[in-house]
This record gives structure tokens, sequence and C-alpha cells, in this order.
């Protein structure tokens, strides 16, 4: 059987035939590999919304102060950012299915960890050994849940890498992005039926636990590199030529040892064009994101019952699933000009925010509903897009083509930096609706996006006009 470190022999016919046959068993675990990793991250938003469902009764029946609770967002948020960073590494330099599997069996783990807390009491037993108990589970649920993005993403990045595949992967990882909308409904829905069939709230923390565990065992069974089974890809044939290359160069008597690609370090990610500026847009976009997801309700239950005003923001969040697919469609048609159409997208979102800064506080909720589901595809595509196809893009880069060890740690880069600027600018959203009213917060957002298009706006100009190379008069 062919390897990754087996180099291609055979004439031309045969040469093909064996392409051929790559191809046919890359196509026919692309589906399983996809389901496997969509299953896992989906089982991470899972287990985050069910928590953030029971907060009411954690308050009121375990004890915990809105203090607590709030610290435990905070130490989450802060984790996860890092923990992106590093797991992105990891899934690198070890077997992905195996860093998937762990940050499932730890997730579960800790839900796990909460629910004996909860059932002895910690907090009535003693305050402190309650909330120290709780945040320190909570730390190290942040690291687990970082494992599903950076690297689900490589995974996916290292299957689904045949042309077809690079030309609809917008399209393909627009689909994939879903689960995390997928997550959340069937969290709320799990929470529901646990207190609609009036069992102890705590079940709702069980359930995810479980899931985790059981999904952490099918995640194990999973190929993470084609390479594993003998599958030769493009990536690998341009890596066997460069390394014929540098062979053609040594003298005579002298090998040059292949143990396969390495993996790429945070520096040369680093300077991969485009991922610091990606990294800082996306944490400008992420925490437009967060405000709007964190503070619509809030915002909107100062004008309507409560009911009607979470009705209402729901609508940003429907709208969000749908995003990820028209941008990754859109910017497929348009021959992968993904930050074309992030800046449009993103541009068009302005409009909406200079319409809420003068007329939200006498909007009606038959405007606020149509506004809202378009606010959250104008929000949702570019952030889904960013960390999935983009970054997928962005690890194709010459200077590391040949190489599929970099995806993870350009999805961990840029989703975790992302992530720490969005958390350190969610800060002043609170003093800046207190003391300048909700116009000020709008004109915050408008700032944070024209900032985050105005760092892509070197790839959007090449894109536009692309670089012509001189033709060769004969």
């Amino acid at each position: 059987m062919a390897s990754e470190k087996t180099t291609l022999l055979g004439g031309g016919d045969q040469l093909q035939a064996d392409k051929d046959e790559h191809l046919r068993r890359l196509k026919s675990y692309q589906k399983w590999a996809f389901f496997v990793t969509f299953g896992g991250y989906f089982m991470a938003h899972f287990s985050r919304k069910c928590y953030s469902t029971v907060k009411e009764q954690l308050e009121i029946e375990a004890g915990y102060s809105s203090f607590t609770l709030s610290q435990m967002d905070t130490t989450f948020m802060g984790t996860y950012a890092i923990g992106n960073i590093i797991s992105g590494k990891l899934g690198d330099t070890f077997a992905p299915t195996t860093v998937l599997s762990i940050g499932l069996f730890g997730s579960g783990a800790c839900l796990f960890l909460m629910v004996v807390g909860l059932i002895f009491d910690f907090e009535g037993f003693s305050e402190t050994l309650g909330n120290v108990f709780i945040l320190g589970v909570y730390f190290m649920f942040g690291f687990f849940q970082s494992t599903g993005g950076p690297v689900g993403t490589a995974v996916m990045g290292n299957w689904f890498c045949d042309p077809a595949s690079i030309k609809h992967r917008g399209l393909i990882f627009g689909l994939w992005t879903c689960h995390q909308y997928c997550g959340d409904v069937i969290a709320a829905f799990c929470t529901a039926w646990v207190l609609g069939n009036g069992w102890t709230y705590w079940w709702g923390l069980v359930i995810p636990a479980v899931t985790n565990v059981l999904w952490g065992i099918l995640t194990m069974t999973l190929i993470g590199d084609p390479a594993d089974v003998g599958i030769i890809t493009d990536e690998v044939r341009i890596r066997q030529k460069k390394l014929a290359e540098e062979q053609a160069k040594l003298g005579n008597g002298q090998v040059l040892e292949d143990d396969g690609p390495a993996p790429i370090t945070y520096a040369q990610a680093i300077r991969i064009p485009m991922v610091a500026q990606y990294a800082f847009a996306f944490g400008f976009f992420k925490l437009t994101n967060y405000t709007l997801f964190f503070w619509l309700p809030y915002f909107l239950g100062k004008h309507f019952d409560p009911v009607k005003a979470n009705l209402i923001a729901s609508l940003y969040s429907v709208g969000m699933m749908p995003g990820g697919i028209i941008v990754g469609v859109v910017s497929d048609l348009f021959g992968g000009r993904r930050a074309t159409v992030i800046g449009v997208f993103m541009c068009c979102l302005v409009v909406f925010l200079v319409v809420f800064s003068q007329l939200s506080e006498s909007l009606s909720a038959a405007a606020l509903l149509p506004m809202l589901a378009c606010m959250g595809i104008l929000v949702g595509g570019p952030n889904n897009i960013i960390t999935s196809a983009v970054a997928a893009d962005l690890a194709s880069h010459p200077s590391v083509k040949g190489n599929n060890k970099s995806l993870g740690t350009v999805t961990g880069l840029i989703n975790g930096c992302g992530s720490i600027t969005s958390s350190i600018g969610l800060l002043a959203v609170g003093p800046l609706q207190d003391m300048f009213g909700w116009a000020s917060v709008w004109y915050y957002l408008i700032a944070c996006t024209l900032t985050g298009t105005l760092l892509m706006s070197n790839k959007i100009f090449r894109e536009l006009f692309p670089k012509v190379e001189p033709s060769m008069s004969v």
C-alpha cells in the first residue's frame, strides 16, 4: 500500500490510475469526516448552552451569586481564547482525532464534576469551597472546549483537499459551521424537556456530559489524515516533489530522510500573509457579534415585555445560521474572493448600525424582526467563514504548500486572538450605555466593524485588482 512517504512510480497510465483510486478513497470518506467533526463541535455548543440555560436555577436553587456566575463566563472566555491557540498547535503536532477526543472526554468530565458539586451542595456547605470548585472546573472546561474549532477545521481541511472540494470550500465550510447553531437550539430544547418533565435541573448538565463522552469514543475511530491510510493527496505530491528537488542537490551517497510534514511554528503561521490581519479583524467582528448576542435582550427589554424582547432578539441568532452558507456560496461564485465578500457584508452591516444609532429607541417590533434577521446574516456569515474556509485558504499559501500541518495552528491563532480582542472590547459596552446611552454603543460597533474591514483592505484590493503577470513574447 502507498503511504505519504512512498514515492509514486510508474508510467503515465498507471500514475493516473493511482491518482483516480486515491481520489475515490478520499471522496468516499469525506461524508464521515464531515459528520464526526460536525458532531464534535455540535457537542461543544450543546454543552455550553445547556449550562447557560440553567443559570437561573444555579442562582435560585444552588445558591450561586450572579457575581460568581459572571466570573464563570469571564473565566471560560479567557481559557477558551488561550486554549484555541494551544489546541490548534496540538492538533497539528499530534494525532488530531486524539486531541478532539480528549476535548470531548474532558468536557464531559467537567460537566460531571459540576453535577457532583451541585448534588452534594458544595455551595451550601461552604460558599468559598463552592465558588472555588465551580470556577476551577469551568477554568478547565474552557480549555477542553477549545479543541473543537481549530482541530476540527484541520481535520476537515485534511479530507476536503481535492480540487472539487477546494472550489466549493465556502459552501462546504458554510454548512459545517451550522454545528454551533444546531447545538444551541438542541440545548434549549433539552433543558426545556428536562424542566418540563419535572426533573431536577442538573439533569440538563448530565445529558450533555454523557453525549460528550459517547461522541469522544466515536471520534477516536475517526481517521484524521488521509495519509494515515495511505491516501496520497495533491498536498503530499507537492511535498514529495520538493523533497525530490532537495535530494537532487545532495552529493552521491547522501540520502534525505522523509519523516513526513513537520508542524509549522507560531512564528511561521504569523508570517503567512494576512494571518495577523485576519486575527485582529476577526476580533473586531467577533466583538460586534458578542455585543449583539449578549446585550440585545437587555436593550430590547427596555422597550418590550421580556417574552417579546427574547423573541425579537432570537431573530438575530436565526439569521446567523444561513449567514455562513450565504457568504461561502457567494465567495465560491466569485472565485474564492472571500475578503471582498466579507467587506461588502460588513459595509451593509454598518448601514443597519447607523439606522439603529438614530432610530433604535423608536423602532417597532415589525421593523426590528427583519432588520435583526438581516444583521444576523451579515454578522454570522463573515464570523463563520473566517475561522473555517478563510483559515483553510490561508493555510494553503505557497509558503506552506505541501504541508498539511498548518491549518490547526492558523485557525487557533485567528480564533484565539479574536476571542481575546472581543473579550477586552466587551468591557466597554456597559460603561458606554450607562454614561452616554445606547446610541454610543451603536457608534462603538460601527467603529469596530469599520476597523475590522480596514484591516482587510489590502487583501480586498488585491482580490479586486490582481497583479497581471507579464506575458512572455516569443
